[in-house]
């Protein structure tokens, strides 16, 4: 990484841009890596994909961003609505107000602890 790079990133506000405008942006944060200390708050770049670390960890080579929930939630700029993703148990189902993009359509949970996709339970959904 350059000193450019990392003053960059370290002066972007993720939240403020759109999923357009961070596109190009993902390569200036660091590639996820195993075997690597990561704390609360560190964002990685892992398959073209931002992602946060909301606890702190040493990597594994079979804990990647993508798979392992409890470590790691997808980095979206504030107003994406991200798309539905099966929760793994409560710390990342659904509650009351959260809405995810599921087969084109946008959605919003009616429950708190939601694990379900729109389709297999629709009492717990409502389109928006």
């Amino acid at each position: 990484r350059t000193a450019g790079q990392i003053a960059t990133r370290n002066l972007i506000k993720t939240s403020e841009l759109t999923p357009e405008e961070m596109a190009p942006l993902v390569g200036i944060y660091p590639a996820w890596a195993p075997d690597t200390n990561y704390k609360v708050g560190d964002i990685v770049s892992y398959h073209g994909v931002l992602y946060e670390t909301v606890q702190a960890h040493t990597s594994q080579a079979d804990w990647t961003p993508d798979t392992v929930p409890a470590l790691f939630k997808s980095h979206a700029p504030a107003g994406v609505i991200p798309q539905w993703v099966q929760p793994t148990g409560g710390h990342d189902a659904y509650n009351i107000g959260d809405k995810v993009t599921f087969e084109g359509q946008v959605y919003e949970s009616l429950i708190d602890a939601n694990t379900w996709n729109p389709v297999a339970y629709p009492a717990g959904w409502k389109e928006v």
